[in-house]
């Protein structure tokens, strides 16, 4: 039987309030310290290198893989993330040569495209229907908005294949993960069609109950197998026992380097499926604000 899970939930059949699209890559950079330089400053210009690079790699890795035929779009696209923003998630290794008074650094970044450029590219070329274009993820559901007893289901539909998480946070800001669940392991999905949550896999129905008020849906995609987080099983869904800033930072702790996934886990959600082989995992993470009411 299944169970109604209270969730205020009252959504956009438009575009989400927060969407970001981005890459995960790990890049290497190297400083030594010279007679004007010190150790401070030496470290510091090795980790811009590294971002640096891990922009370069991936504005080349979109360029290769992106099918565009009009050239000004796609030189477009390859400069929104050659001059992203690069922010360091983890620094793998680290080593000072005092032989030379070298610093060698690697890092994984997330390499987030300059929004304006890359949402013009989108709208001009088409992302949403277009497999070779970086991984876009589109969140929906049935009705514009809802009110106490009423159900509801989200849609996720993607241009390419993708994992994904999805976690609720209600007005109390309480996290749930709703996908993957104990019934619902598999977090892969294909692309090009739209998937809904629950469907007939899942033991639970969205029901809007008190307390009512503005809460988020969640969705992080990506083209590899998703970071672990720590979960608690709850009946048909997941508790997440992570604060909201841990559950984006340890969902972006993909293993890049993998050329395929391992089976899941049912304590984690992480799921079995090919990943594609390259040293960059394509990104996305979208939120919908939303509101319920109580009904009349």
């Amino acid at each position: 039987m299944k169970k109604p899970i209270a969730l205020l939930l009252s959504t956009l059949l438009c575009a989400p309030v927060f969407a970001s699209q981005s890459s995960i890559t790990e890049a290497e950079g190297e400083a030594c310290m010279g007679k004007d330089k010190s150790r401070n400053e030496t470290e510091s210009a090795a980790r811009k290198q590294a971002k640096r690079m891990a922009a370069e790699f991936s504005g080349t890795y979109i360029e290769s893989t992106t099918e565009i035929e009009n050239f000004e779009l796609k030189q477009d696209l390859v400069h929104a993330f050659v001059n992203a923003e690069v922010t360091i998630l983890t620094v793998l290794e680290e080593t000072w040569v005092d032989e030379t008074d070298c610093y060698t650094i690697r890092i994984k970044a997330e390499v987030v495209p300059v929004k304006e450029e890359i949402e013009q590219v989108a709208a001009s070329a088409g992302f949403a229907d277009d497999p070779t274009a970086p991984l876009s993820v589109v969140v929906r559901s049935d009705k514009e908005s809802y009110t106490g007893g009423e159900a509801m289901k989200v849609y996720i539909r993607g241009n390419k294949p993708f994992f994904a998480r999805v976690i609720y946070v209600d007005a109390e800001g309480t996290s749930i993960q709703i996908l993957p669940n104990p019934y619902r392991k598999d977090n892969y999905f294909p692309g090009g069609v739209w998937h809904s949550v629950p469907d007939g896999r899942d033991r639970f129905d969205l029901v809007v109950s008190p307390p009512f008020g503005e809460e988020q849906m969640i969705v992080y995609a990506s083209s590899k197998p998703l970071g672990a987080i720590g979960l608690v099983a709850s009946g048909p869904v997941y508790a997440v026992d992570e604060k909201p800033k841990q559950i984006a930072a340890k969902t972006r702790g993909i293993k890049i380097t993998e050329t395929s996934a391992s089976p899941p886990d049912a304590a984690t959600g992480a799921d079995s499926a090919p990943a594609p082989n390259a040293r960059l995992a394509e990104f996305s993470e979208q939120t919908l604000t939303l509101t319920t009411r109580a009904s009349n």
